[in-house]
């Protein structure tokens, strides 16, 4: 066998479709662009455009919170990869083993705002974590191996009271009211009826 003589096999080059030739091509006369105008021209920016008017997006209202911009970013990582690295010799379980340790040892590629450690694997070695958060089973099964796990995150804030409108609600069942705060017309409407007396 020859260079020459090597191909590909049957059917996998496929020759490129060539828009624009004629109406019994398939793809010809607009090749797939559709009319004239804006949308036959590359670089249209249409999008939500309504011819002036005010759009959609803007018309209705906004509600809601999204809280991605301000959320901690973290890794995640299970306690048998730890203990995988450990067997390496990646990790010195002597001392304690925070995100710093982990990034040496090739767990993960930058420390981010943390390590979330988590339960899937089996742990040996007795290890001293300093982690960001840890899911239950994790501690579970470091404490059973003997290590220790220590949660650097700041524990969540409880309010003491309800703020808002979960305020206007608690006192609103505390003098027995209704929680929508006003009667209901069909109800006032049949109290009014009977107080009226029937006309014979």
């Amino acid at each position: 066998m020859k260079l020459n003589q090597i191909a590909d096999k049957a059917g996998a080059r496929k020759n490129r479709l060539r828009i624009g030739r004629g109406i019994g091509s398939g793809m010809g006369k607009t090749g797939g662009r559709g009319g004239k105008g804006q949308t036959a021209r590359t670089g249209v920016r249409i999008k939500g455009f309504e011819g002036g008017q005010m759009p959609l997006h803007r018309r209705l209202p906004k509600r809601g919170f999204r809280n991605s911009p301000f959320a901690v970013k973290l890794n995640e990582t299970n306690i048998g990869k730890v203990q995988a690295a450990i067997d390496a010799g990646l990790i010195d379980v002597g001392s304690p083993v925070d995100v710093a340790a982990m990034v040496k040892a090739g767990l993960m590629r930058r420390a981010k705002g943390g390590v979330k450690l988590l339960g899937d694997g089996e742990l040996k070695s007795k290890v001293a974590f300093a982690v960001y958060g840890a899911s239950k089973s994790a501690v579970a099964a470091v404490e059973k191996a003997g290590g220790s796990v220590k949660i650097l995150a700041a524990p969540k804030e409880v309010d003491a009271e309800p703020k808002g409108k979960n305020k206007r609600m608690a006192l609103e069942a505390a003098k027995g009211g209704d929680k929508g705060g006003k009667p209901k017309a069909g109800k006032a409407k049949a109290e009014a009826a009977e107080g009226e007396p029937k006309a014979e």
